[in-house]
């Protein structure tokens, strides 16, 4: 009798998943899933316990919706990737399994660790990889001369010129198999778990979402996007991240219910889609240049920038107590909820960087601890680009100022208020300036004041850039 065991990772999913799909085309055979917790790898990589619990929490909606079709559900508990190699072979072995299934990760430790899987098992077992978490495989859309683009924007055009000239179908659930299934629950996850905001765990919960910013928001994105008191950013980051809903499904229902938006390129609906082609682009480019997986910039001369890295200045950052009402804001959000706004990551990271000068990697760290929705690759490429670091990057001239925009992107303060209620009081006018309303009217305020004065430290991150530069 043939077994088939499919390896779960990021992609907790049975609709639109190509690993499982093709496990399961052969009806007669037996199919396995598994999925490994490696907790010393994930602390290695700075996981967030938020976005360990949500991993759990979907898994147990996983279990369910395999059990339906009769595939049991493995989860085994691995200190780190090598353990995890030795594991999975001898499951293969324990189980007779003639092929093993998975869905490519991309990362270099992921990487090496399927390299190890696929040499331990051969040839007594069939690798069959596939690319499911991903609009294209890595490195299919390249420039002229065959390489990956360093832009954006070329890169976009490409993409969708590649995209549409392809057939992209949904892989549909699974049939039902006709073998029994007895599952166990699952153990408690080893790695620390935290709650976690914003997120409903299960493939059903991520659709319903996808279905319902399609039909309601998606149309308003480029309007309202930048704003962080209106709800129009789509908010299925941690489904993308772990899986739970693909890239994919989400270009399907996008054309299902705006099926011109392709052609409007200024509608909110084309706007979204470019975010995910951004997604996209950022994890071709860990393909591409493995040693961005590193720790190390993209732009090679700004590794000899002679950070400041105040450690104090660092965790008033974290606990958003930069005396910046749109930076606090930001980072109170982040630290209560496990997830934050686009914008305000883009603003937050301008700021420990090029007010602060506090090295971009600090950031990116702590950023992977606290997200629910942490991904490797776009967080990497989020934090290049504000630090000026990365590919396609905001020039390194070019600095945020955190009170233009705290005026520009919460204009009366809305969001400010939320997540910075000791300056409740303050009226609109001075929301983003408030220690001048203080001292304007006599008031006391129990806020602190700003830790640097942007405009001084402007000068000395254009220096420090300047000089490294050289």
């Amino acid at each position: 009798m043939t077994t088939h065991l499919v390896w779960f990772r990021n992609d907790l999913r049975v609709r639109d998943n190509p690993a499982l799909s093709k496990a399961c085309e052969d009806s007669d055979a037996v199919v396995l899933a598994l999925f490994v917790e490696t907790p010393n790898q994930w602390e290695s990589h700075h996981m967030s316990p938020r976005q360990a619990q949500f991993i759990h929490d979907n898994l147990k909606h996983l279990q369910t919706e395999l059990a339906k079709l009769n595939i049991p559900l493995l989860y085994e508990c691995c200190n780190d990737f090598t353990e995890t190699v030795s594991r999975v072979v001898d499951i293969c072995k324990q189980h007779q399994v003639d092929s093993l299934f998975y869905n490519r990760q991309y990362e270099i430790n992921e990487h090496k660790r399927d390299l190890q899987v696929k040499q331990e098992l051969s040839p007594a077992v069939i690798c069959q990889e596939f690319d499911g978490n991903l609009f294209v495989p890595p490195l299919s859309v390249h420039n002229k001369q065959g390489t990956m683009y360093k832009v954006f924007s070329p890169f976009q055009r490409a993409f969708i010129k590649f995209y549409m000239q392809r057939e992209h179908p949904i892989y549909p659930k699974p049939s039902k198999r006709n073998h029994s299934c007895s599952d166990t629950p699952l153990p408690k996850p080893t790695y620390p778990t935290k709650p976690y905001e914003f997120f409903k765990a299960g493939e059903t919960a991520a659709r319903q979402k996808l279905e319902e910013y399609c039909d309601k928001f998606v149309e308003d994105y480029n309007k309202y996007r930048d704003f962080p008191s209106k709800n129009y950013t789509s908010q299925l980051s941690a489904y993308l991240t772990l899986g739970v809903l693909s890239v994919r499904q989400c270009f399907h229902h996008l054309s299902q219910k705006h099926p011109s938006f392709l052609k409007d390129r200024q509608n909110g609906a084309f706007a979204w889609f470019s975010e995910l082609i951004w997604r996209e682009f950022y994890h071709h480019l860990i393909v591409a240049h493995s040693y961005l997986c590193k720790h190390k910039p993209f732009i090679e001369w700004t590794d000899h920038i002679q950070w400041q890295n105040n450690t104090d200045h660092f965790e008033k950052w974290k606990s958003g107590q930069t005396g910046y009402p749109i930076v606090d804001a930001a980072m109170r959000q982040l630290n209560e909820t496990g997830w934050m706004h686009n914008r305000l990551r883009m603003i937050t990271a301008s700021f420990l960087v090029k007010d602060l000068l506090i090295d971009w990697r600090w950031g990116e760290r702590y950023f992977m601890s606290e997200l629910t929705d942490g991904d490797f690759a776009a967080n990497n490429g989020g934090w290049q680009w504000a630090a000026s670091t990365g590919t396609d990057p905001v020039p390194y001239f070019r600095i945020f100022n955190p009170t233009t925009q705290g005026k520009r992107f919460d204009p009366e303060g809305f969001f400010i208020r939320e997540w910075v209620p000791e300056l409740k009081q303050v009226p609109s006018k001075f929301i983003h300036t408030p220690h001048q309303w203080a001292e304007n009217t006599g008031k006391p305020l129990k806020y602190p004041n700003p830790i640097v004065i942007h405009n001084i430290a402007r000068k000395k991150t254009l220096e420090a850039f300047e000089k490294a530069k050289k």
